[in-house]
């Protein structure tokens, strides 16, 4: 089951990286979404966990919620997160899984990727494997995830309905998704959803 739009995807996923490429280059800048530590801390990541990461790691996080708040990660798990960004989540998974675990990190936005590669490096995480690609079409073999994670990337793709089909391939049978993301509670008129800047923004 696919989600019709009538939409360029191309076009979209060239805004959505031109946005998302500002705020790993320039995270201070002033979005119309907020950015870092006080997010992390509006949005109740645990004080401690975030205080001990770099700057670099935390200044371009820009999720909606905690998708930790929904389970404990447990060491020893695989986690895979949809839209890893900068890696703020997924490193952040990483350190919960411990180096028995894996945590996997896919983003479509190459500025962000490489952000996240250099602070992996940063942090010295030998158990984080970061991986371009399309939440559409997961760069991830099947069962491999014990619990699929994601916040505040779902709502950026047309067809919702594919990505959950992926999230669920991905998963091990039994496994959790845990997500935090922007719903609306009413219909969204035709013409908005082909408006890329409402996408984006």
């Amino acid at each position: 089951m696919t989600t019709s739009v009538l939409l360029d995807v191309d076009v979209l996923r060239t805004a959505i990286q031109e946005e998302y490429a500002e705020v790993a280059a320039c995270p201070m800048k002033g979005f119309h979404f907020h950015t870092g530590r006080f997010l992390a801390d509006r949005l109740g990541y645990p004080a401690d966990r975030v205080d001990a990461l770099p700057d670099s790691v935390v200044e371009s996080f820009a999720g909606v919620g905690n998708p930790f708040s929904w389970g404990t990660l447990v060491p020893g798990e695989t986690v895979v997160d949809l839209g890893c960004g900068a890696g703020f989540d997924t490193f952040l998974a990483a350190q919960m899984v411990g180096a028995g675990g894996r945590a996997i990190g896919v983003d479509m936005t190459p500025a962000m990727l490489h952000k996240a590669r250099r602070n992996a490096e940063l942090l010295g995480l030998s158990n984080v494997d970061l991986r371009a690609g399309f939440l559409e079409e997961l760069p991830v073999a099947n069962g491999t995830a014990d619990v699929v994670i994601s916040n505040g990337v779902i709502n950026l793709c047309p067809d919702k309905a594919t990505v959950l089909a992926e999230a669920y391939r991905v998963l091990k049978p039994g496994g959790q998704l845990q997500i935090a993301d922007i719903i609306v509670a009413k219909a969204v008129p035709e013409d908005a959803k082909q408006d890329i800047a409402l996408w984006t923004g």
